[in-house]
């Protein structure tokens, strides 16, 4: 039986400005994911789509409409239920690495486990298993700033998995990469996809999105397509 890891119910965001006035940036969006699937999610500068990914990542809450990951109504669980998800079942990938340049990599990765109460050796030993899962072998004890942008992503990813995520959150992740960086990356979202995690991705470019098999094109706050990626035609 396929099992839905993310359920999104006429979901609707609305950002209330000065003055009484509104912007309706989600307007009635719903869709489904399913455990293992590999989903693009694209979309041009203000169309949502960034919105759309903090919600799915449990760093913010819908105006309206229901969000079920794994079965629980995010749009009603607690700050305090947010950040246990966030901790336990979700990793995150950003275009900007977002790692500590004063601290080794193997630091970077385990700094998840730390809120977990997952003493120093064991949080050691699981980062040099990852880094190594990432093709960075031996670089443990390097610092961020003795490494390239690419090798910063894998890194980023290795604490992405820290905590055996269900579902990984990437949010432009080839961004500030070149061309052959960032085919490595999406080889490497690829093969995760491979072991069993459920991959979501926002991107704007469509080189990217076509390592997805599954494409979500958000326009004006709303979904102008859903399906195959090899089926959407510009």
């Amino acid at each position: 039986m396929t099992q839905i890891v993310i359920r999104i119910e006429d979901l609707c965001k609305t950002y209330f400005m000065e003055g009484g006035t509104k912007q309706d940036v989600l307007k009635h969006v719903q869709f489904k994911i399913q455990k293992d699937e590999f989903v693009a999610i694209m979309g041009h500068s203000g169309s949502g789509k960034s919105t759309l990914m903090n919600i799915l990542g449990c760093l913010d809450r819908p105006t309206s409409g229901n969000y079920f990951l794994e079965g629980k109504n995010i749009a009603q669980a607690t700050d305090k239920e947010l950040a246990i998800i966030r901790g336990k079942r979700i990793g995150f990938v950003f275009q900007n690495f977002n790692l500590m340049m004063k601290r080794s990599l193997a630091d970077n990765v385990s700094l998840p486990l730390i809120y977990q109460g997952v003493g120093q050796k064991e949080r050691y030993k699981k980062a040099v298993e990852l880094l190594e899962k990432v093709g960075l072998k031996g670089y443990e004890n390097r610092l961020p700033t003795q490494i390239s942008g690419g090798m910063q992503q894998r890194v980023a990813i290795a604490r992405s998995l820290v905590n055996n995520p269900a579902i990984i959150f990437a949010d432009e992740p080839t961004g500030n990469l070149d061309t052959r960086t960032s085919v490595e990356i999406m080889n490497l979202f690829t093969e995760l996809n491979k072991q069993g995690i459920t991959i979501v991705l926002v991107t704007h470019e469509e080189d990217i999105a076509d390592f997805a098999k599954r494409l979500i094109v958000i326009q004006d706050g709303q979904i102008s397509y859903d399906g195959p990626r090899e089926d959407y035609k510009t």
